[in-house]
């Protein structure tokens, strides 16, 4: 946990510059993006300021969990932050869908690789616990390793 309230994160140091860090998370995402076994599908993900963002996790049992939002924040180079509290529909309309947290994933030069930190802001301490619960540490940390694993190939 972070000193920022309400936030849990990871990060990591990958050995690779910050450029191929950003092309490997943008680019190639549906490989990093989800702790293995489970998979996802990026069913939207136009990474623009307002862009929406939706995927769908599959695990090994056949469970889906789909979740949708909408791009916060791009940063070319720097960051992407997405939520899912505002939902863009298929009419390009915003409409508000209930809050679970913000997200963000952020890179930055450090030595000779690249700092990458992963955060979820929650609206609540609930949320927080339901997340911490739900295995945020372990399952963003092997995230984190995943995206490190294939920008260090």
């Amino acid at each position: 946990m972070t000193e920022s309230p309400r936030e849990l994160s990871v990060s990591i140091l990958i050995d690779a510059s910050p450029e191929k860090v950003w092309q490997v998370m943008t680019e190639r995402a549906a490989e990093w993006w989800c702790p293995k076994p489970w998979t996802v599908t990026l069913d939207a993900f136009d990474l623009r300021t307002g862009g929406r963002c939706a995927m769908t996790m599959h695990g090994p049992e056949g469970e889906t969990h789909p979740s949708d939002g909408i791009f916060l924040e791009v940063v070319p180079g720097r960051r992407m932050v997405s939520t899912d509290a505002v939902l863009r529909g298929a009419d390009g309309r915003l409409a508000p869908a209930g809050p679970f947290m913000i997200g963000g994933w952020e890179i930055e030069p450090e030595g000779d690789g690249t700092r990458y930190t992963g955060w979820a802001r929650h609206w609540s301490d609930e949320a927080l616990k339901q997340h911490e619960a739900m295995g945020f540490t372990p399952g963003w940390t092997a995230v984190a390793e995943q995206l490190k694993a294939l920008c260090e190939q």
